[in-house]
């Protein structure tokens, strides 16, 4: 049952609206999402790349440039270590290719999810150690492994982290203590100490920074500069960032750059989507674009998608390019063998009823447990863990809920668990299969999730009338995007609705199409899509029905008309 609140933020939005020159509805918009004052709303409409916040705010970049110049001037060999998924893919990318274009003598590589496991191990310093590597950038990884890192150290390798995850921490009677590795410099924008502004840049944005500020004391154009920025973007929206401030910025401006970009591996990559001469919105890099990046990290080795980023020809990328995307089809038909799997768990088990979801699919691929275990939170609105049997143990990944630190919670286990990491609504770990029961106790005896917490709220931003609801206000709307985690797709309701008329259609009979009418006598197209048939059997018994929408205008063959799009109804 879902709980429907309508967000009831105050300000002056005629005020408002007069200022900017915007509708007063849009400026209700522009307040819900927490943008105050003058210069905010500001930055908010018209922000551009100059309103990004300098790299040299980080904690230790300037350290960090320093060492890398020295390694590039004295010809040290300097090896990149990444991760798998597409934060880790495109923040490798951009260190290799910002070190190459500054004469660095630098080569990558991405751990193996099965073979090798997230983030730098004690095997990998070795085998660094045996190619005669002197000095290791971390990307995307890191902040974790100060023990792996005081290795590197002891056998005189120097260590830069750039990362983005939560630093780790012990409780102690005097508080938290926060557990830096011993590197010679640590970037990590989440570092207690660390000034730089926004705490929520993802592992590529980390990366960039360095590159940046590199760049910067080289005395580069500020073009130059710029050309990473379509891969911070797909990397934000792909690592599922908040879309606020600078993320928005990076987002925004990489979007526009996207369709035009010169790397032939995201051209072919576009043309294999069917994206080509098209708008390409942060819808199509969260799922299609970044999906085949992911794909080959999950299914295969992301040293594929590296090397869609770096292929040299077109027809070496346009291969790339269908592989990846050939992939990402069978990934979609093994996640739903495994949502299907996890379903019928939660449905015929005991675990039903627990606050913390914790479903063991031994089975199941261990790349995919993390957007099952997405799925699974959807479908129930619980924190779910989803672990599948590893080579050496048990692996798996969690999804929460915005009520629930899932990073805290694993700290309050690190005594069963054998690796973990991650933020508030996301994490990784792995655990002896012996403790997989105790484990699954102990987060649900430590849960302080209440019912209300576990019932899905319908945020509302406005309840406005559809007949308030004209093409200038949808061309205004889009001066909000790009939408996303943080920066959600407005949503409006209006109760009364009577509906005219129904009809369904689609393959899989998931769409239905409908004219409803106000109160006022106003006649409005409106779709639903998912289950079409339960929804038009609900309408066509009552006399009216209450719905959230959002507002767009529907163009074919060449006539544009306004509808609305039903998200949820009663």
């Amino acid at each position: 049952m879902e709980k429907w609140v309508v967000t009831a933020k105050r300000a002056d939005f005629q005020t408002i609206g007069r200022q900017f020159g915007i509708d007063p509805v849009i400026a209700r918009l522009i307040r819900n999402r927490d943008v105050e004052g003058e210069e905010n709303i500001r930055r908010y409409l018209e922000g551009t790349v100059n309103d990004l916040p300098s790299p040299w705010l980080l904690k230790d970049m300037e350290k960090a440039v320093e060492i890398v110049e020295d390694k590039i001037t004295s010809g040290a060999k300097i090896r990149i270590i990444g991760d798998y998924d597409i934060d880790g893919v495109t923040s490798t990318y951009i260190l290799i290719k910002g070190l190459q274009r500054l004469g660095a003598q630098a080569d990558t590589y991405i751990p193996d999810r099965v073979a090798d496991g997230y983030g730098i191990h004690e095997h990998l310093i070795t085998r660094a150690m045996e190619d005669g590597v002197d000095t290791i950038i971390t990307c995307d990884n890191g902040i974790a492994a100060a023990q792996e890192i005081a290795m590197a150290k002891e056998l005189g390798m120097t260590v830069v982290v750039t990362d983005h995850h939560e630093v780790p921490y012990r409780e102690t009677e005097h508080g938290r203590e926060f557990i830096v590795p011993p590197a010679d410099a640590v970037i990590n924008p989440k570092q207690p100490d660390c000034g730089y502004p926004n705490k929520n840049i993802c592992g590529a944005v980390t990366a960039y920074k360095l590159v940046w500020a590199l760049y910067e004391k080289r005395g580069f154009p500020r073009e130059e500069i710029l050309e990473y920025l379509e891969l911070a973007a797909i990397a934000t929206v792909g690592d599922v960032m908040d879309l606020q401030g600078e993320n928005r910025i990076l987002v925004k401006e990489g979007l526009k750059r996207l369709p035009k970009t010169q790397n032939k591996g995201l051209q072919e990559l576009i043309r294999a989507n069917g994206l080509e001469g098209g708008r390409i919105t942060a819808y199509h890099i969260g799922f299609v674009l970044g999906p085949c990046i992911n794909a080959s990290g999950r299914l295969d080795t992301a040293a594929r998608s590296l090397a869609l980023l770096s292929a040299g020809s077109q027809e070496e990328a346009a291969k790339l390019a269908g592989d990846l995307t050939a992939l990402n089809q069978s990934r979609k038909a093994l996640t739903e063998k495994g949502r299907e799997e996890a379903v019928r768990l939660v449905e015929t088990t005991d675990i039903n009823s627990d606050r913390v979801l914790v479903i063991y699919l031994p089975e199941c691929h261990e790349s995919l447990a993390g957007i099952i275990a997405g799925r699974i939170r959807e479908k129930y609105h619980k924190p779910v863990f989803v672990l599948t049997q590893g080579e050496t143990c048990v692996k798996g990944s969690g999804r929460s809920i915005e009520t629930y630190s899932m990073f805290e919670e694993l700290v309050k286990c690190a005594d069963l668990l054998v690796q973990f990491g991650g933020h508030p609504m996301a994490a990784g770990l792995s655990i002896k299969e012996d403790n997989v029961e105790v484990f699954r106790r102990r987060l649900n005896d430590n849960c302080r999730l209440t019912q209300e917490d576990l019932t899905p709220k319908v945020v509302i931003d406005v309840p406005m009338p559809v007949s308030y609801i004209t093409k200038d206000l949808i061309g205004q709307m889009s001066l909000l995007e790009p939408f996303g985690k943080g920066n959600t797709k407005p949503l409006f309701a209006q109760k009364g609705l009577r509906v005219l008329n129904s009809r369904i259609f689609g393959k899989n009979r998931n769409v239905a199409k409908l004219q409803v009418m106000d109160e006022s006598g106003q006649v409005m197209d409106a779709v639903y899509f998912g289950e079409a048939e339960p929804f038009v059997e609900f309408a066509q018994e009552k006399d009216a029905i209450s719905v959230t929408y959002y507002p767009e205008i529907n163009s074919y063959q060449g006539r544009e008309n306004l509808q609305i799009v039903i998200q949820n109804y009663c």
